[in-house]
């Protein structure tokens, strides 16, 4: 197969799936791993594809852009495990928690089972899985229903009704983007609502969100940064952000070191 040919495989993987990985793209390909690098970088060059570590995925710009779920978990791995380790610590036994769909949220359900007794109210059935799979049998895990959207979030009225009647003691959003003027941001109208519903029922609401979503604006705000108790984000945070935020709003950054260090220990 030609260069333009295999290029060509490429970027219709990446536009049907959203993200696509070296590794599968060399078995599929039957070329080396340098080759698809190689190609990766022609994509990236044409401004085609995004790379990322270990693959590529799909270009994002517009407000309404939105990446599915495979595209974002291969994004910005590090700086989510920092920051779900950070959430985890502030989450207390015999709490009830919410968590809104995204990987950052479904990153921190994979990091809460040293909490004993919890009720986890979510509209995501990734992180509902994520937390049902950890075998813990002193945990209740509520999952609304609603339309799924790309993000394999469960948005519209049947998910806000069942969300309007609850009262969380802490409730952890993630966000597409965060800005000044625009605040926490969606490209999903539908999950805009949705998580404002969530958000309304939190006692304290936190948001985790990694650095690159600062300057991101998506199509609809969910909450302005005065409506949110703390911000969990990572040290790649810029200066003039952490500046504008921190008038606003608790800030907390995840060292991706300390997280490295951890997993290192726990290998």
């Amino acid at each position: 197969m030609l260069a333009r040919q295999r290029q060509e495989v490429i970027l219709d993987e990446v536009r049907r799936t959203g993200a696509v990985q070296v590794g599968d793209l060399v078995q599929r390909l039957g070329v080396s791993d340098m080759t698809i690098r190689r190609d990766l970088d022609v994509l990236a060059r044409r401004g085609l594809v995004e790379k990322v570590y270990g693959g590529a995925t799909s270009m994002i710009g517009r407000s309404t852009d939105e990446p599915g779920f495979e595209a974002k978990s291969v994004r910005q791995l590090a700086e989510k495990e920092a920051i779900a380790r950070l959430a985890a610590a502030q989450v207390r036994p015999g709490t009830a928690i919410g968590l809104s769909a995204g990987t950052t949220t479904w990153t921190l359900a994979r990091h809460l089972d040293d909490v004993a007794d919890l009720t986890v109210v979510t509209n995501s059935v990734r992180v509902a899985d994520a937390l049902q799979q950890r075998g813990r049998t002193d945990r209740t895990v509520v999952l609304t229903g609603g339309v799924r959207t790309p993000s394999d979030a469960l948005v519209g009225p049947v998910a806000v009704q069942s969300l309007r009647s609850l009262h969380l003691d802490l409730v952890f959003l993630g966000v597409h983007g965060m800005a000044p003027r625009a605040g926490f941001t969606t490209p999903n109208l539908n999950e805009s609502e949705t998580n404002r519903a969530l958000a309304e029922a939190a006692g304290r609401l936190v948001v985790v969100a990694d650095s690159s979503k600062w300057s991101t604006v998506g199509i609809s705000t969910i909450v302005d940064f005065d409506e949110v108790d703390l911000l969990i984000s990572d040290e790649g945070l810029p200066a003039d952000a952490r500046q504008v935020l921190a008038e606003h709003v608790e800030l907390l950054l995840a060292d991706q070191q300390d997280a490295d260090q951890q997993d290192a220990v726990e290998d």
